[in-house]
This record gives C-alpha cells, sequence and structure tokens, in this order.
C-alpha cells in the first residue's frame, strides 16, 4: 500500500547537471574543511602536552577553530548562509555577543580566582 501522505522531494529535483556539480563541490568543500580542522585539533590535542609553554596558544587556537566549525555548520548544514543578511545577522550577532559575554565572564572570574589564590599563598 503506497501512503499519501509522504511526499518524496528527492523526485522534485529542478536543477540541470552544471547545477548539480556546483553543489557536490560545495559539498566536498564543506567535508574536507571540517574534517581537515577536526584533524589538527586531535593532532594538537593529542602531541602537545597541557603543562608546555605552548598549551595557552593551543587552548586559544582551540576556541577559534571550534567557532569556525560551528560557523561552518549554521551556515552550510543549517542553510542560514541562504539567507537574507539582516535574518542571518538578527540570529548571529546576539551569538557572537553571547560568546564575547562568556569569554568576559571567564576572564574575569579566572583572575579573580587567580588573586584570591596568590594572596592566600603569602
Amino acid at each position: 500500500m503506497e501512503r499519501d501522505d509522504v511526499i518524496e522531494y528527492s523526485l522534485h529535483t529542478h536543477h540541470n547537471e552544471e547545477q548539480g556539480k556546483k553543489i557536490r563541490k560545495k559539498i566536498f568543500f564543506v567535508t574536507v574543511l571540517l574534517t581537515v580542522i577536526t584533524a589538527v585539533e586531535v593532532g594538537l590535542g593529542a602531541f602537545i602536552k597541557q603543562g608546555s609553554d605552548i598549551w595557552p596558544l593551543v587552548k586559544w587556537s582551540f576556541i577559534v577553530m571550534t567557532l569556525v566549525k560551528a560557523a561552518y555548520i549554521v551556515m552550510i548544514f543549517m542553510h542560514l548562509g541562504d539567507e537574507k543578511k539582516t535574518l542571518r545577522n538578527v540570529i548571529l550577532v546576539p551569538y557572537f555577543l553571547f560568546v564575547l559575554y562568556l569569554i568576559f565572564i571567564l576572564l574575569w572570574e579566572g583572575l579573580a580566582i587567580n588573586d584570591a589564590l596568590q594572596q592566600n599563598a603569602f
């Protein structure tokens, strides 16, 4: 028995081969980019020890790479990149401000804890 409440969207594609190649190229690029970023993150985490002098740089690079991956996922897989610039800004600007606020809280509290520990040490 065939269901009449299910729409098969793959049968309604209306693009030519040129557009199909463009779509596949975009998907391939995003897949390779996210894979490379993830491999770099895993490599940095596996080969650089937490106590080393370069570790603060590694932590900031993790933050930057994670934000780049999140932006690509939102723009490509959640189709926000296809929307108008105004809608994109309405969604992304509060998110960006919230991330900045969280970083501010992290740094502020971290400095306060560091000061308290240094005062107790003496």
